[in-house]
């Protein structure tokens, strides 16, 4: 699945020379695989202990590129409330996060691309994150679905491609 994200984002031009947060960043993977393909920068957000412990582990692989790094311990929301603009932002919560719509509304003017991993239960973009964001590319694997949208203050026209 992360290599057909990474597909999706290239096809639109999304991560060389990117600034990228990846929020509820789990082991680092999305972060660090967007660093390995070319973007400036990477922030990684994450709240638990072992995953952090993991994602240090993980950037080894990245070598001397891990100095584009910057690991955050702490909560996504609050975080989020306080960054900066990021390029192409990752959200992939916990399955029972219930706050998507806050999170959109905290995005809108802080991200260019937002990738969200979610279960297929949330049929359209305005049910995650409000009507702030237009869907750019949408792909389903079995019961996971990734959405690729846009805040619709700098959005064009959409180009919805399902699988």
């Amino acid at each position: 699945m992360r290599e057909a994200v990474f597909s999706m984002l290239s096809s639109l031009d999304a991560i060389e020379g990117a600034a990228v947060l990846d929020l509820f960043a789990g082991s680092g993977a999305l972060g660090i695989e967007a660093i390995s393909r070319g973007a400036a920068r990477a922030v990684l957000v994450e709240s638990s202990g072992p995953a952090l412990d993991a994602i240090t582990a993980n950037l080894a692989v990245l070598g001397e590129q891990e100095s584009h790094v910057q690991i955050v311990r702490g909560d996504a929301l609050r975080y989020t409330r306080a960054c900066g603009y990021f390029d192409v932002v990752f959200a992939d919560p916990p399955y029972a996060f219930g706050d998507w719509e806050e999170l959109g509304g905290l995005l809108e003017t802080r991200a260019g691309l937002l990738v969200v991993e979610t279960t297929d239960r949330h049929p359209s973009v305005d049910e995650i994150l409000g009507s702030l964001w237009e869907t750019v590319k949408v792909k389903r694997y079995g019961g996971t679905v990734v959405l690729v949208v846009r805040p619709l203050a700098v959005a064009g026209p959409a180009e919805e491609g399902n699988s």
